[in-house]
């Protein structure tokens, strides 16, 4: 896509999408949206496109639909609103606390810990179906070009003002193509996590993610299993299902993982034949991936001088779940103890590094 106005980009078929914070809504299944928008950007309205944009949610979404007034406070209040704050304006419920408690929950520990076994020094990464960009964070703290695409204009834009404000962010849908991206463009680590039971067709979006990867290598977390009972929406698949679409991919029981980053080792992969009681899988693929290596921390752990702070799901010594879900889904796995022994506030290091690869202390954004 090139350049059209300072609001809009054309793409190669001549249809102009909307751009708003370096963010441009190229969802291909929204035209009537994006076509508003353009209208009260092109009136000089950027707000008003803004708060169009913002209600917009993907095919999944069963909840409220944040409300014109909210929109607009979250919009005037931006620069003073915390993270939390921000999202309850968006009137994201449940998936507001899965954001908020990102940090500690054990399938994002496994995320990480999956891309550090298999690290390559990445100069470039592109996540597909980044949310509001937590992983995008870690990989730009540690001088990675990371890039974002994600369905949804409003966990672009979090990302962009609370999260990771120096990622290449683009709202579209994966299962459109082509996707407005340059053809030639290539990235040395191509990621999903957390998503790819979502998406469909999941063959030709993995042909997609597969050809941006090149000679690099792709990272796919928490894959749910449809032979275990989640929690969570989607299309999830089987074992078999996994190793038919990753004939060249090393496969983790997810959970296996955070294991391996707690107890700094190296993840031990498995055959599908022995992952059909995983709640959910991970793999690891492309001509790029390497053989999995100790866990030392160089991306489970927070950079080193970050400031951390008391995981803020501890309330008075204990664990205070933001909903009964919430601990049903990551309760039985999480790593933070219940009666915690970090400090409330740490520098990262040696002496805190243990409660930082647990969770009870957590690297979070300074407007959390």
């Amino acid at each position: 896509m090139t350049p059209d106005t300072a609001h809009s980009l054309r793409d190669a078929a001549g249809r102009r999408w909307p751009v708003i914070d370096g963010i441009a809504f190229a969802r291909a299944s929204r035209p009537e949206l994006a076509g508003e928008a353009l209208a009260r950007l092109d009136a000089g309205d950027r707000d008003g496109a803004l708060v169009l944009l913002l209600a917009d949610q993907d095919d999944w979404w069963r909840g409220p639909t944040a409300d014109e007034a909210s929109l607009r406070a979250l919009l005037r209040d931006r620069t003073r609103l915390t993270l939390r704050e921000a999202m309850a304006h968006l009137a994201w419920g449940p998936v507001g606390d899965y954001f908020a408690h990102r940090w500690s929950d054990p399938t994002f520990l496994a995320g990480l810990a999956l891309m550090e076994a298999h690290w390559t020094a990445p100069r470039t990464a592109f996540e597909l179906a980044c949310g509001i960009g937590q992983y995008l964070r870690a990989l730009s703290q540690r001088g990675v070009a990371a890039a974002g695409a994600d369905v949804v204009f409003a966990k672009l834009w979090v990302a962009r003002h609370w999260v990771a404000p120096e990622a290449e962010l683009i709202c579209l849908d994966a299962s459109v193509t082509p996707w407005p991206l340059a053809e030639d463009r290539r990235f040395d680590l191509v990621a999903c996590h957390d998503a790819f039971y979502f998406l469909e067709p999941k063959g030709p979006i993995l042909d997609r993610l597969r050809r941006l990867a090149g000679e690099g290598w792709l990272a796919i977390g928490h894959v749910h299993n449809r032979e275990w009972p989640n929690l969570s929406a989607g299309a999830s698949v089987t074992a078999e299902e996994i190793a038919a679409l990753f004939p060249d991919g090393t496969v983790y029981d997810d959970a296996e993982l955070t294991r391996a980053a707690v107890e700094r080792r190296a993840p031990r992969a498995a055959p599908p034949g022995a992952l059909t009681g995983a709640e959910a899988f991970s793999v690891v693929a492309g001509p790029g991936a390497v053989p999995a290596r100790p866990i030392s921390g160089a991306l489970a752990l927070p950079p080193e001088g970050a400031a951390l702070r008391r995981n803020p799901l501890y309330r008075d010594g204990i664990i205070a779940w933001p909903s009964e879900r919430y601990e049903r889904e990551y309760g039985p796995r999480a790593t933070y103890p219940a009666h915690p022994t970090a400090p409330e506030r740490a520098i990262a290091g040696t002496a805190t590094a243990e409660w930082a690869m647990r969770r009870e202390l957590l690297d979070l954004p300074e407007r959390w």
